[in-house]
């Protein structure tokens, strides 16, 4: 897309968004909180892989002081590379309120320096510390929290640690026996000693390779022992791969409804999968049947980053996935029937990203109207991309789809504030409410760049309702569970997520915008495999600590 082009559809995003709140802006608080990150990606003249396809990061509350902190995952160098002033390593901000966020990455023995890609966290022996989980080019690092501020890299005891092209990696307790289990996502065979020349020979032009130069690789599910170790079960499962995958993107979550959950996984030119959680320990491919592996007309997408969550509140699953350009970003709706509907162009979501390169993705509400939004961090995969196309650029601006609460969405991130306008090079994305204000800040991580804090500033505060689960003998986080809440006659379904987006974790809060109400009339809480449990008449503008009250995870 062109300069004016993308001038055009900047002007089309601001009338589509006059309809919005137009006093809610998304502000740069990066600097001014402490946040002093900056991804190194090792780029070389050989134009390795693995140098365009990073990083992530997220949110956690590793020392479980009630705010979130941010993990960011780095780069290092490559052969050839122009070394860094200061070795790369990842980095732990711990967030001290008022006064931002310090580096606690030393005395916390989290700076991992090998090349890393993504993170996921999530509390795998219920002692109420959440523990953290980096992916690699390379081996990847399993973390387990000390509980005093610190780490143990126990990757080995675990049983963790797969080397080779890690990507995403998520946490969700799939058998429902009270501790979360691991996914982690396998890209290529990709390899400093397979590395391929790609571009245009005749010129001398070198580009990053298309994933279709490289085979695909077996990602993995761990099954979490409830005694600090993992068993690989992928086989036993049904989910082993070795002729499809190339995975970049994995989201947990009930999409049939049936009490426990199922799996989906973005791939990269390759179908995405949808497993289904047969509820004895295996998982069946209902990818076809579903109709969420291709795109409308039937052609495999570059899956990049994925989520799952209601966004059209009729109580099911829909899914997102970011794909290339020239593709269009896909939305499929579920049905009762388990089915889903690409709703794609329908919904307003797939002409607006065809001539961009989306990565990471997720739902989120963040006008607290109650309705789902869409957030899209855009950015090319080809550094010298205008070398082969004038059509496309290598940075570009992310997107904010605004949920019209019709079934259709408009792209307003360009009347966000100025932040919102930038282009960049956008790679993870996720939410979560930093400050702690009742509306839901953003995450973006970049490659080779800074990452990115962008503060919601709008009124939260009254319009929302948050809440963090904790299991009392299982599963301390609550992940998978679901919250229904009613208010008057709408129903928001919520399910509590680990790793999602791309190479990336969001909050473990589930957020509830209430529009204009004052209060939840009913919460249901489906803890898993007890019986659901009602609190009434919850008033809003609140951060709500939820234990289960009768027994239960």
């Amino acid at each position: 897309m062109g300069p004016v082009s993308r001038a055009l559809l900047l002007i089309a995003a601001v009338l589509l968004s006059m309809s919005s709140d137009d006093t809610r802006r998304f502000t740069d608080v990066t600097s001014e909180s402490g946040l002093d990150f900056v991804h190194h990606n090792g780029k070389t003249e050989e134009k390795y892989l693995v140098e365009t396809m990073g990083s992530g990061g997220g949110f956690l509350d590793y020392d479980g002081d009630g705010d979130l902190d941010i993990y960011l995952v780095n780069g290092a160098a490559l052969p050839g590379s122009q070394p860094a002033a200061v070795p790369p390593t990842n980095a732990l901000y711990r967030n001290d309120g008022a006064s931002g966020f310090v580096d606690v990455t030393a005395r916390a023995g989290v700076g991992d320096a090998s090349y890393g890609m993504g993170m996921t966290a999530g509390d795998i022996d219920n002692d109420g510390d959440v523990d953290l989980y980096v992916t690699n080019f390379g081996p990847d690092v399993f973390y387990l929290n000390n509980g005093d501020g610190t780490f143990s890299d126990q990757s080995a005891s675990a049983g963790l640690g797969l080397d080779g092209f890690s990507s995403s990696a998520s946490f969700g307790d799939y058998d429902a026996d009270g501790f979360v289990d691991l996914y982690v996502a396998r890209y290529v065979d990709f390899a400093l000693d397979n590395h391929k020349f790609c571009g245009n020979q005749a010129k001398k032009i070198n580009a990053y390779c298309h994933p279709d130069v490289y085979e695909p690789v077996p990602s993995a599910l761990f099954r979490n022992l409830g005694d600090g170790s993992f068993e690989d079960v992928t086989s036993d499962a049904g989910l082993y791969r070795t002729d499809e995958g190339k995975s970049l993107g994995v989201v947990w979550g009930d999409y049939d409804a049936d009490g426990d959950l199922d799996l989906y996984v973005a791939n990269d030119s390759m179908r995405n999968f949808l497993y289904r959680n047969d509820g004895d320990g295996r998982f069946s491919d209902v990818t076809l049947l579903a109709g969420v592996g291709y795109s409308e007309d039937g052609q495999t997408q570059a899956g990049m980053g994925t989520d799952m969550a209601d966004y059209d509140g009729d109580g099911r699953m829909d899914l997102t996935v970011t794909n290339l350009d020239f593709e269009y970003n896909a939305l499929y709706r579920g049905s009762e029937s388990g089915l889903f509907v690409d709703a794609s162009y329908a919904a307003g979501v797939a002409e607006t990203t065809l001539n961009f390169v989306g990565f990471g993705t997720f739902f989120f509400d963040y006008d607290n109207d109650g309705w789902l939004d869409l957030f899209v961090a855009n950015g090319h995969i080809i550094d010298n991309i205008e070398l082969f196309s004038s059509l496309a650029t290598y940075e570009e601006r992310n997107f904010v789809f605004r949920n019209t609460g019709e079934g259709t969405f408009s792209e307003v991130g360009a009347t966000l504030g100025e932040a919102m306008s930038r282009d960049n090079v956008g790679r993870g994305a996720v939410s979560g409410d930093f400050d702690q204000d009742g509306d839901p800040d953003v995450l973006v991580t970049r490659c080779g760049q800074s990452a990115q804090l962008l503060r919601n500033d709008g009124d939260g505060s009254d319009r929302s309702l948050s809440l963090r689960l904790v299991g009392r003998t299982g599963n301390r986080d609550g992940i998978g569970v679901r919250v229904i809440a009613r208010i008057g006659d709408r129903v928001l379904v919520r399910e509590l997520k680990a790793g999602v987006s791309y190479l990336s974790q969001g909050s473990l809060e589930l957020h509830f915008g209430l529009d204009a109400a004052s209060r939840v009339d009913e919460l249901e809480i489906r803890w898993g495999s007890g019986p659901a449990e009602h609190r009434f008449d919850v008033p809003a503008g609140r951060h709500v600590l939820v234990e289960p009250v009768v027994p239960g995870p």
